[in-house]
């Protein structure tokens, strides 16, 4: 059995400790090392700044109640493809995000799994 996310490390920023290691958890099933989970912005550009880099994340659009949008610029320029998770709106995020998956909470797994598959597949 292949595991789709065989090899690739996937950088988890959620707030919600029991999310974030569901999340984890379901990310290492799916052959991934993770890195975090981290619950801050803060945390979040820290992992952004020396090898190892991650090969995608996923990003909670709130984080302890800052906006996770430095955490999204930074990969942008990084070229590592990103998906939201959020309670709000896809609508709700800059313009500059159309391009990145949107996985409304409550989240599955599975579905968050499937998005960051399909943005390594593109790239």
């Amino acid at each position: 059995m292949t595991l789709p996310l065989a090899g690739r490390r996937i950088l988890v920023a959620e707030d919600e400790y029991l999310l974030a290691q569901a999340l984890a958890d379901a990310l290492q099933d799916a052959g991934a090392s993770v890195a975090g989970p981290v619950g801050g912005v803060n945390d979040a550009l820290r992992s952004l700044a020396g090898p190892p880099l991650p090969d995608a994340a996923i990003l909670d659009m709130n984080l302890g109640g800052e906006s996770v949008y430095p955490v999204a610029d930074r990969l942008l320029e990084q070229g590592i493809p990103f998906v939201f998770t959020s309670g709000y709106d896809r609508d709700m995020a800059p313009s500059r995000y159309a391009h990145a998956p949107h996985c409304t909470k409550p989240i599955l797994a599975d579905e968050v799994i499937a998005a960051v598959a399909g943005l390594l597949a593109q790239g």
